[in-house]
Protein backbone atom coordinates (compact mmCIF):
# COMPACT_ATOMS: atom_id res chain seq x y z
CA UNK A 1 0.00 0.00 0.00
CA UNK A 2 1.45 3.11 -0.78
CA UNK A 3 1.12 6.82 1.30
CA UNK A 4 -1.24 7.99 -1.21
CA UNK A 5 -3.48 4.69 -0.50
CA UNK A 6 -3.32 5.15 3.14
CA UNK A 7 -6.92 5.41 4.66
CA UNK A 8 -8.52 8.67 6.44
CA UNK A 9 -8.70 8.05 10.06
CA UNK A 10 -10.89 10.55 12.55
CA UNK A 11 -9.24 11.84 15.69
CA UNK A 12 -10.74 12.96 19.19
CA UNK A 13 -8.64 14.25 22.00
CA UNK A 14 -9.70 14.48 25.60
CA UNK A 15 -8.35 17.47 26.76
CA UNK A 16 -6.91 17.79 30.72
CA UNK A 17 -9.72 19.95 31.77
CA UNK A 18 -12.81 17.62 29.81
CA UNK A 19 -14.41 14.85 30.18
CA UNK A 20 -15.20 13.54 26.82
CA UNK A 21 -13.19 13.45 23.54
CA UNK A 22 -13.75 16.01 21.13
CA UNK A 23 -13.13 15.66 17.31
CA UNK A 24 -10.29 17.87 16.12
CA UNK A 25 -9.38 16.33 12.46
CA UNK A 26 -8.53 13.77 10.17
CA UNK A 27 -5.31 12.05 9.11
CA UNK A 28 -4.09 9.38 6.71
CA UNK A 29 -2.36 6.82 8.05
CA UNK A 30 -1.47 2.97 7.35
CA UNK A 31 -2.78 1.66 10.49
CA UNK A 32 -3.86 2.26 13.97
CA UNK A 33 -0.89 2.78 15.07
CA UNK A 34 0.48 5.17 13.20
CA UNK A 35 -2.53 7.17 13.30
CA UNK A 36 -1.75 7.55 17.32
CA UNK A 37 1.53 8.07 17.08
CA UNK A 38 0.76 11.10 14.22
CA UNK A 39 -2.10 12.05 15.82
CA UNK A 40 0.21 12.70 18.76
CA UNK A 41 2.43 14.63 16.67
CA UNK A 42 -0.05 17.20 14.50
CA UNK A 43 -2.69 17.53 17.33
CA UNK A 44 -1.10 17.52 20.82
CA UNK A 45 2.17 19.41 20.38
CA UNK A 46 1.84 21.54 23.16
CA UNK A 47 0.35 18.80 25.62
CA UNK A 48 -3.21 19.63 24.97
CA UNK A 49 -4.68 16.44 25.47
CA UNK A 50 -4.09 12.94 27.89
CA UNK A 51 -6.24 10.85 25.45
CA UNK A 52 -6.67 10.02 21.74
CA UNK A 53 -8.69 8.46 20.09
CA UNK A 54 -8.45 7.34 16.20
CA UNK A 55 -11.32 5.86 14.18
CA UNK A 56 -10.95 4.77 10.49
CA UNK A 57 -12.99 7.15 8.53
CA UNK A 58 -14.94 4.45 6.93
CA UNK A 59 -16.41 3.37 10.23
CA UNK A 60 -18.12 6.32 11.29
CA UNK A 61 -21.95 6.58 10.09
CA UNK A 62 -24.00 9.49 10.37
CA UNK A 63 -27.19 10.85 9.61
CA UNK A 64 -27.70 13.17 7.02
CA UNK A 65 -28.37 16.94 7.69
CA UNK A 66 -30.94 17.16 5.28
CA UNK A 67 -33.21 14.88 7.41
CA UNK A 68 -32.33 16.56 10.48
CA UNK A 69 -35.78 17.94 11.02
CA UNK A 70 -37.35 14.73 10.64
CA UNK A 71 -34.89 12.64 12.81
CA UNK A 72 -34.90 14.94 15.40
CA UNK A 73 -38.18 16.74 15.80
CA UNK A 74 -39.61 13.59 17.24
CA UNK A 75 -38.19 14.07 20.37
CA UNK A 76 -39.61 17.44 21.01
CA UNK A 77 -43.00 15.98 22.21
CA UNK A 78 -41.47 13.92 24.75
CA UNK A 79 -41.17 15.88 27.48
CA UNK A 80 -40.07 13.56 29.98
CA UNK A 81 -36.48 13.46 27.24
CA UNK A 82 -35.64 17.10 28.42
CA UNK A 83 -34.63 16.87 31.78
CA UNK A 84 -34.90 20.99 32.55
CA UNK A 85 -37.01 20.93 35.19
CA UNK A 86 -34.85 18.81 37.75
CA UNK A 87 -32.46 20.60 40.05
CA UNK A 88 -29.21 19.63 40.09
CA UNK A 89 -27.37 19.68 43.51
CA UNK A 90 -24.32 22.32 43.53
CA UNK A 91 -21.86 19.03 44.21
CA UNK A 92 -22.24 17.19 41.25
CA UNK A 93 -19.74 18.84 38.43
CA UNK A 94 -19.65 18.42 35.11
CA UNK A 95 -23.32 17.95 34.62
Amino acid sequence: MTQSEWPLWEVFIRSKQGLDHKHVGSLHAADATMAIQNARDVYTRRLEGISIWVVESKHVHASNPDDAEAFFDPANDKVYRHPTFYDVPASIKHM
